[in-house]
């Protein structure tokens, strides 16, 4: 079959190419920007990619086009696509129909920390001889690779409550139907497609009405939102983590250690190079999730011992001038205070100069500029990228007194950050995005 992919270069419709391609299914694909790292994976996986929509790609005359939701009407592409009759299907469709059909698929879905869980569940599947195939929103260390289609029947699958397309506006993780569910936590995002967090709390219900009664949810204890799910209708056992009375993580991020407890009785002791309660709390759900798939509590806890996280999960960039460049992934308020708090916890007293992008359509929409501050005090400094967004930075980031600025100039901010870092800082790139390559113009501009 041959796929000709609108939106390629996007983490998932990349890995969903990847797949294809192993698959042995013959690929092409288009992208508004062929950009890396992702186009680096799929040239080097053979993929001829197109730059641009232009209609004349309908000329390549695929078996059929699958359609990233990135791309919406208006694109000349799809346009000539619907105008010809041509055959289309959205990516998760596609996926769910080729790759998870008759599938062990273990889906890990929430607002945050999905591909670090998901990451680490592969990784102690692997770890443990299960060959699983993955396709996960970034690149695990372990793997080098986003997506694989595996040696077994298990499949973990990163769940994305997202849309799935133009033509279905249900969220992506409806086609997957997993049989181990990880709800690792449930806020208000995407304000794009979502009016408010009950909109979001029935799409999770929705997967929720698809999981098998022999299947298992495993689920944060401390998420009122995922409870309130869960109210809604289950027929599938449940299995809490983070739960005080129940499993829950324990751990010292200054000597590495990581203790599994359930309730007061240790179940089994291990050391890992990971920081921070919520990566704990991560480990704990991935633990639960491959116990249900056969392998013991004790073998996944001695599989975190190899683990080596994500790239762009604050990632080391460099170091120049005694200056040392972060990066990381983080975008939701909530997902940038607790990267700061990780940080703070691996570099004590150390300045932490904070460099940030709000670049997710729900930062630039400014449905949680109120949160970004408070989100922000643990830094010692903040330097804001406040190109096209649609509301005050400066008013935002005002809590923060001297401690915060933003710019509109990238040059700018590169300089300012600079001429205020000194031996022993630590900069901190947040971003969802690649931020105009900052990280290495930062640590050229250190050097020089």
């Amino acid at each position: 079959m041959h796929l000709h992919i609108l939106g390629i270069c996007g983490t998932f419709m990349g890995g969903l190419a990847q797949l294809a391609v192993q698959a042995g299914h013959r690929v092409t694909g288009c992208d508004a920007n062929v950009y890396p790292p992702m186009s680096d994976q799929l040239r080097a996986s053979g993929i001829p990619l197109s730059e641009g929509y232009d209609a004349g790609q309908l000329a390549l005359k695929p078996d059929v086009f699958v359609v990233g939701n990135a791309i919406s009407r208006d694109n000349p592409l799809l346009e000539a696509i619907l105008d010809d009759g041509a055959p289309y299907v959205s990516g998760p469709q596609w996926l769910a129909g080729h790759v998870l059909q008759g599938r062990w698929v273990l889906g890990v879905a929430g607002t945050h920390g999905k591909t670090t869980t998901a990451a680490m569940l592969a990784w102690i599947l692997e770890a443990n001889g299960k060959k699983p195939g993955f396709l996960i929103g970034g690149v695990p260390l372990d793997f080098g690779v986003s997506a694989r289609l595996g040696a077994s029947p298990f499949f973990v699958m990163e769940a994305d409550e997202y849309d799935t397309a133009f033509c279905d506006k249900r969220s992506k993780f409806i086609h997957y139907r997993p049989r181990t569910t990880i709800l690792n936590n449930l806020e208000y995002d995407h304000a794009d497609i979502f009016p408010d967090l009950a909109a979001i709390e029935r799409q999770f219900h929705h997967l929720v009405r698809t999981l098998p009664a022999s299947g298992l949810i495993v689920a944060n204890a401390n998420e009122a939102s995922l409870k309130r799910v869960l109210a809604r209708g289950c027929w599938t056992p449940v299995q809490y983590f983070d739960d005080v009375g129940g499993f829950h993580m324990q751990g010292d991020d200054v000597s590495g250690e990581l203790v599994l407890m359930q309730g007061t009785t240790e179940i089994s002791r291990s050391r890992w190079t990971l920081t921070g309660t919520h990566n704990r709390a991560n480990a704990c759900a991935a633990l639960l999730a491959a116990c249900h798939a056969g392998v013991t509590l004790e073998a996944g806890m001695a599989a975190l011992a190899d683990f080596h996280n994500v790239k762009r999960r604050l990632e080391k960039r460099g170091e120049a001038a005694g200056v040392t460049v972060y990066d990381d992934f983080a975008h939701h308020p909530t997902a940038i205070a607790v990267t700061l708090a990780g940080l703070r916890r691996k570099v004590g007293n150390a300045r932490i100069l904070a460099v940030l992008e709000p670049r997710s359509n729900t930062m630039k929409l400014g449905s949680l500029k109120d949160r970004l501050a408070e989100s922000l005090r643990e830094a010692d400094a903040v330097f804001c990228y406040r190109h096209d967004l649609g509301w005050d930075a400066n008013a935002a980031l005002a809590p923060l007194g001297e401690k915060g600025a933003s710019f509109a100039d990238m040059d700018a901010l590169i300089a300012a950050v600079v001429a205020r870092a000194r031996p022993g800082d630590q900069i901190l790139v947040m971003s969802n995005g690649g931020f105009g390559g900052i990280h290495e113009r930062l640590l050229s501009t250190l050097a020089a």
